[in-house]
């Protein structure tokens, strides 16, 4: 069994967007078209290999691909929230 090796976060994350990429589109099948590759990432990222140990490139596929949408959901609802949210006053308007 071949093993891999990646230098940072940013090189796995390339790595694994098939699986990503599969599980958007599994997501956007069943209503979620809101959430994005990132996102799920990002949820498995703070979630599951917050505290993950040697994980394998077939553990993180496997993750992506079985990760719960609903969960997901919630996580990328989460993270909105706590965005701050702002007027936008710069941009021209024309009042008639």
């Amino acid at each position: 069994m071949e093993e891999f090796t990646f230098t940072s976060k940013e090189e796995l994350y390339n790595r694994v967007k098939p699986a990503l990429h599969a599980k958007i589109a599994e997501l956007h099948r069943l209503g979620y078209t809101y959430i994005q590759e990132v996102d799920i990432w990002n949820y498995l990222i703070q979630s599951k290999w917050k505290v993950a140990k040697n994980l394998s490139l077939s553990d993180v596929v496997s993750d992506i691909l079985h990760a719960e949408n609903e969960k997901i959901d919630i996580y990328l609802k989460g993270e909105i929230r706590k965005e701050k949210r702002r007027a936008y006053f710069h941009q021209k308007l024309e009042i008639v």
